[in-house]
């Protein structure tokens, strides 16, 4: 049996500044922009050659925009592997992006953890080869 996480909802306070920030900054695809009733979007954003993709999901409710940016509850959300740390650090940087360490070498690769526009802390992981 195969199986596949194939998307993550995450929840956003606007559809096109998050697509603005996945697409724009990160360099994440744009793999649907599809209108649904009542005004909801059916956005997915990717990087490059991922199979799981990000469903941004604009938040609704009181709760859901509380929950923005804090959907762990502090903790590290999103883990982004990268074949090359020293270069999508740089141009992470290059663009904006708010890194909140600097960068580490750890049994398993060489990371440092960001922050998106919304609050939510990622990981930029360059994998030692064999893990």
């Amino acid at each position: 049996m195969m199986q596949n996480i194939s998307s993550v909802a995450l929840l956003v306070p606007d559809y096109d500044v998050a697509i603005e920030f996945y697409v724009g900054v990160l360099g994440f695809e744009l793999v649907e922009d599809t209108a649904m009733p009542a005004a909801k979007r059916w956005v997915l954003v990717a990087p490059p050659g991922a199979q799981t993709r990000l469903l941004l999901a604009k938040a609704g409710s009181q709760a859901e925009k509380e929950a923005i940016g804090n959907q762990t509850g502090g903790r590290v959300f999103l883990f982004l592997d990268t074949d090359d740390f020293e270069r999508d650090h740089a141009a992470f940087v290059a663009n904006g992006i708010r890194f909140l360490e600097t960068p580490r070498d750890e049994d398993y690769g060489r990371v440092a953890v960001f922050q998106d526009p919304f609050g939510n802390k990622w990981d930029l992981i360059e994998r030692r080869p064999g893990d």
